[in-house]
């Protein structure tokens, strides 16, 4: 069996139609849902690109592999999905999207070069690539962000674009009065972007996954990673204006976030973006943009679920569609990612499992606790592998996908997130250890523990399901915030870094000494078997 792995950046849960949105009609998304299973309670390790991600790649806690925000290195040998899978014999390939960062220092320190086959992995998140393009390919005063090749550039100057950079002059740009609009300003969202339809990121990365799928061999697992609908918003003709004013959802918002509100959430009320999407007029520009962006996201899935059918292939391989994040898009006074609430650390997650181990859970959706680290441990389990517990964190989703949902399933879900990079550590006054906040998520009471000083945030999702009150501070809920303390405690005190040892290697190992002539603390040897002390006894063969 095959593996399709597909991951949107910065999609929301509630923003496809089989999630219920009443605008946005997702009909390829749907199609996997009606014929796979559709969890409504999965949640990210971090509600930031990179740290989520690298989370997905290792089924690992961000704490526990520590590449915590975007630009930190994933430690060389960290183990990953790649790795995993490849000891099964099934191949692991990325086409897109990572946001990883090598451990350059730690591959010199080991004398991996960069150029070779195992160098290379580590470069790419243990990952064989077939085109990566992480899609930000900003160029500013002191340089590129990006400092890799880009294989969309590259590809958009064999079309005829011109330019250094044509990503941001086209694909990520319009025409006002002859100049250029750039994507980067948010009341260009409107315009539809300077490049043909076909030409644009999507089809562009869906055109390089039919190629794969065409030539490679089986069992493969297919890592297929769109940038989109991540900013800048704009999008090409004719998805630039299939949406209005009367499509855009009343952000979920109340005067009352801001009275008093947390000093960390404040200090996120406070940043560029958010200030920008508190704006009305900056929501009407940006959010039909957005919903053009999935649309023309799913209409590509179609494209590609269309080829696996027509090549006979869908019958082989287990479809994945998640996002490594949400979008505020003004909820809470917010935008981008970077906080705790649904519309930030909730993503949506499908999966459909062609084997008839399956058919009873086809078109279903599953309301259990779902982490993003299960994804590694459903792809080791459903390619036939046993899960290495002490190295992948998560769980195997295969026996909610069988219908045979286990009874001790968790009781809690973890996720993080470390700010101490941005400027709002300087502005709250804490130092880079302590610039950090982690969630305790039940199904309905939602902790929210800040590190530095600063009091936790408390919301009951069943009498507040939009999350507006914050019961951080009310003493009648104190029993429900030390539970939820003791939840993150038990998390805490997780057996995380002891990956070389498994409990089975663990067990083998138990007595294995005194079998081999170690024999400790005996008194005169009889506590022990006679076959343990027969190399220790007889007569003596020489006196010195």
């Amino acid at each position: 069996m095959n593996i399709l792995f597909i991951m949107y950046d910065q999609l929301r849960y509630d923003y496809l139609s089989c999630a219920g949105h009443p605008h946005l009609h997702t009909p390829n998304f749907d199609r996997i849902a009606a014929k796979g299973v559709r969890f409504t309670n999965a949640y990210v390790q971090s509600p930031i690109c990179g740290a989520s991600r690298m989370s997905f790649y290792t089924g690992r806690y961000a704490s526990s592999h520590g590449a915590q925000w975007n630009g930190y290195p994933l430690r060389v040998g960290e183990m990953t999905l790649g790795d995993h899978l490849r000891d099964l014999g099934m191949d692991c390939w990325l086409l897109g999207k990572t946001h990883m960062k090598a451990d350059a220092k730690g591959m010199a320190r080991l004398g991996l070069s960069p150029d070779s086959l195992i160098g290379a992995r580590q470069a790419d998140c243990g990952f064989d690539a077939w085109v990566r393009d992480d899609g930000l390919w900003g160029t500013g005063p002191d340089g590129d962000y990006d400092q890799k090749r880009s294989p969309y550039n590259e590809y958009l100057k064999s079309k005829g674009y011109d330019g250094d950079n044509p990503w941001a002059d086209y694909a990520n740009a319009g025409v006002s009065n002859d100049q250029i609009a750039s994507g980067w300003m948010f009341m260009n969202a409107d315009k539809p972007a300077n490049i043909r339809e076909q030409d644009s990121e999507t089809p562009w990365l869906t055109s390089e996954a039919i190629r794969f799928i065409d030539v490679a061999k089986m069992p493969w697992c297919a890592h297929v990673s769109f940038i989109k609908p991540h900013w800048p918003y704009i999008v090409p003709a004719p998805y630039h204006d299939m949406y209005g004013p009367e499509h855009i959802l009343p952000p979920v918002r109340s005067l009352q976030e801001l009275k008093n509100p947390h000093p960390v959430l404040k200090a996120y009320h406070d940043t560029k973006v958010a200030q920008a999407f508190q704006r009305d007029d900056v929501r009407a520009k940006v959010i039909p943009a957005y919903m053009g962006l999935i649309k023309q996201c799913d209409d590509q899935l179609g494209r590609l679920l269309d080829h696996l059918e027509a090549t006979g292939q869908m019958d082989d391989t287990m479809i994945v569609l998640t996002s490594d994040h949400g979008d505020y898009l003004g909820d809470h006074w917010l935008g981008e990612k970077d906080f705790f609430h649904e519309a930030s650390v909730k993503i949506p997650l499908i999966i459909c499992d062609p084997r008839s181990s399956a058919d009873a859970t086809r078109g279903t959706t599953c309301a259990a606790l779902v982490e993003a680290i299960d994804l590694a441990a459903t792809f080791v389990d459903a390619a036939g592998g046993e899960v290495p517990d002490h190295i992948i964190e998560g769980r195997s989703l295969m026996p909610w996908i069988n219908g045979e949902g286990p009874e001790d399933w968790r009781e809690f879900i973890i996720s993080e997130y470390d700010y101490s990079v941005t400027p709002r550590a300087d502005a709250l006054g804490v130092t880079p250890r302590d610039a950090r906040m982690m969630m305790v998520f039940d199904g309905r009471w939602k902790m929210i523990h800040f590190e530095g000083g600063f009091r936790q945030m408390l919301f009951d999702l069943e009498t507040d399901p939009h999350e507006i009150n914050d019961l951080g501070e009310d003493t009648e809920h104190f029993d429900q915030i030390a539970r939820l303390y003791g939840y993150l405690g038990q998390w805490g005190r997780r057996m995380s870094q002891r990956v070389t040892m498994s409990d089975t290697d663990i067990r083998a190992a138990r007595g294995r000494s005194l079998r081999r002539g170690i024999l400790p603390f005996l008194v005169d040897g009889s506590e022990v078997a006679p076959e343990l002390t027969k190399k220790y006894t007889g007569s003596a063969r020489q006196k010195h």
